[in-house]
């Protein structure tokens, strides 16, 4: 059984005040045993998080530089962020491909700087909108993950994120039947061109306007080991409803 992921990506957003009021929310959440709920501040508020926020929670940065240390005007290399014991990064956010352009390339060689480095990484992909009207969600998502694949040397440390980009602050999700069907098909793809036991063994999570009234339904697919949550994880009460939403996962799953 694979262990469920619940990361927050809380974006560029949150004051001083504003951190230290959902931390204080989130670590009056009593996280289930059988969950790792990871939480992605900005970089600005990781130190302040990492140190007042309870285990089990795990910290997350929301990017690293596909550089390393050196004359880097404005990064943050991966090998700082293990320094700073910080555990996880998020790669390939659709925001980074379209706002920043980062492509398949550069986030399979992020992948690669993340890992060697020594950090666990949250990788995403995910269609747009005018990929899934033209029947191009798969094709787009394979693309995605070989360039992911191809950079990974230890599926331990890795978390697939399906986050359909049209889905993503918008209000609009994938109904829990698509959701399953990338997934399971994600899965078969790592099993065709990585192995059997990586197919069944890494999580896949989805992101994409999970909120507190849709994760149980969501989760409920068999192939949905968990989410990676927007908006509706600045709210203390709300992320708790969707860390705790595995433990309403029907048993026959």
């Amino acid at each position: 059984m694979r262990r469920f992921f619940i990361g927050g990506n809380w974006k560029c957003n949150g004051s001083r005040a504003s951190v230290e009021q959902l931390v204080k929310k989130l670590n009056a959440v009593e996280v289930p045993q059988n969950v790792d709920a990871c939480v992605a501040p900005t970089f600005l508020h990781l130190n302040y998080v990492q140190a007042t926020l309870k285990k089990p929670y795990l910290i997350s940065a929301q990017n690293s530089s596909l550089t390393g240390n050196g004359a880097f005007t404005g990064e943050i290399s991966a090998p700082m962020l293990k320094d700073f014991d910080i555990p996880w990064v998020i790669l390939g956010h659709s925001e980074r491909r379209q706002l920043y352009g980062e492509s398949d390339e550069i986030v399979g060689k992020k992948t690669t700087a993340a890992l060697q480095a020594g950090l666990s990484v949250i990788a995403c992909l995910g269609e747009t909108l005018d990929e899934r009207k033209a029947n191009k969600t798969l094709e787009v998502c394979y693309r995605q993950i070989k360039a992911i694949a191809s950079s990974v040397n230890d599926w331990d440390r890795v978390v697939i994120a399906y986050e359909p980009v049209w889905a993503i602050g918008t209000g609009l999700n994938a109904t829990p039947g698509q959701a399953q069907e990338v997934h399971i098909a994600l899965r078969k793809w790592l099993n065709d061109n990585v192995s059997a036991n990586v197919a069944s063994s890494v999580r896949i999570i989805y992101g994409g306007s999970v909120k507190g009234n849709n994760c149980v339904d969501l989760i409920n697919q068999p192939d949905v080991d968990g989410f990676l949550v927007g908006g509706a994880s600045l709210s203390g009460e709300e992320f708790a409803t969707i860390i705790g939403s595995p433990s309403k996962r029907a048993s026959k799953l």
